[in-house]
């Protein structure tokens, strides 16, 4: 089974065309409904009182690869608190990010025709593609982004119909940034099975073939950003994310004890998060937080956010030595992860729904 197994309903038209059609028309299925005051969108503004993005960890990928005590201790206090850290001295060359960015905006720049034949609404029984890539019923309220979602490992998994042949050279770009981001992620599950006291390749060999897939976001500007949002709060279902964003655009925002705090970017650093996987194992030490992408009203943003997922075979429950050693309950199932990921998938990807689930006491 592949990690994007499961195929999102189509939604026409994109939102990229509705913009460029009519700026100050927002269709009613993408606006907010019932939502509490706290949660309503504020663009560029931190939603927060008490924090500020100066407050998220930075972790040195450099020091950590390195094995240095002092820079794994921050790491997992950075997955314990905030679920969330920024990544520089990563050693991912400059090239090929900016390959990356500048191809995926020529490819969304592309006229719709020309985009659409790779659209995830022609595929079968996947959300490979281009469109809009978290579309699980008719009824719900609809991201203000459009997406290109791609299987990236193990290769043999890769659907090349689905991956974009236009602007030249921009099938080469993800294929650099993807190699890279899989060798940045490696490291990052090397670390973190340091962290949590057990021999540094155990979570390596929980991922055999290294699964993982790309979402490239494209959020449009909006005339009403308080109105919509770009990505629904939710969680991710993986172990972790390697996220990059922009330099000079704010959208990303995380939950910090019931408060938005945006996420500043830092130039050529990436943005790593803690998933629904390594919540579990951890017996929710770790904790994968609730994230969201807000809109505003001038500027077009994207983000390109790579998924690394658990083998779909392997059964995930909190390891019994952090049980034994923090003299805690267990708070989680056991679980086949490709059937976890099952149970995400044909939902939209909201909230923390699927981790309370997985909780022992659950009635699902």
């Amino acid at each position: 089974m592949s990690s994007l197994d499961m195929a999102s309903l189509p939604v026409e038209p994109n939102v990229q065309e509705l913009v460029r059609s009519n700026p100050l028309k927002i269709p009613e299925k993408y606006l907010l409904k019932n939502i509490d005051q706290q949660d309503k969108p504020k663009s560029i503004a931190n939603t927060s009182h008490d924090f500020s993005s100066d407050d998220i960890p930075v972790i040195d990928f450099s020091l950590l690869s390195s094995g240095h005590e002092e820079e794994l201790n921050k790491l997992d206090l950075a997955c314990e608190e905030w679920g969330f850290f920024q990544l520089v001295n990563h050693g991912v060359a400059r090239e090929v990010l900016q390959d990356m960015k500048d191809g995926s905006a020529k490819f969304f720049e592309l006229p719709l025709e020309e985009k659409s034949k790779i659209s995830m609404s022609t595929a079968k029984g996947t959300r490979e593609g281009y469109g809009q890539a978290s579309v699980a019923t008719e009824e719900q309220t609809l991201d203000w982004s459009d997406a290109v979602v791609l299987n990236l490992y193990p290769s043999q998994r890769r659907n090349l119909e689905y991956w974009p042949t236009t602007p030249k050279g921009y099938k080469e770009a993800i294929e650099a940034y993807a190699g890279e981001v899989k060798r940045v992620g490696e490291e990052i599950l090397r670390s973190l099975s340091l962290t949590m006291g057990m021999e540094k390749d155990v979570l390596l060999g929980l991922h055999q073939d290294l699964a993982a897939a790309l979402r490239i976001n494209y959020i449009p500007p909006c005339s009403m950003p308080d109105k919509v949002l770009g990505l629904s709060a939710h969680a991710d279902a993986g172990t972790i994310t390697v996220l990059m964003q922009e330099d000079n655009v704010i959208g990303l925002q995380i939950r910090k004890q019931g408060q938005w705090v945006s996420v500043k970017p830092i130039p050529n650093s990436f943005v790593v998060n803690v998933g629904d996987a390594l919540e579990i194992w951890s017996n929710g030490k770790y904790k994968s937080i609730e994230h969201r992408a807000v809109t505003n009203e001038s500027k077009a943003r994207m983000s390109y956010a790579s998924f690394i997922f658990p083998d779909v075979d392997v059964e995930i429950e909190p390891f019994d030595h952090i049980l034994e050693s923090s003299g805690t309950i267990q708070m989680y199932k056991k679980v086949k992860y490709g059937d976890y990921l099952i149970q995400c998938l044909k939902r939209k990807m909201e909230g923390k729904e699927h981790t309370q689930n997985s909780k022992l006491g659950s009635t699902t």
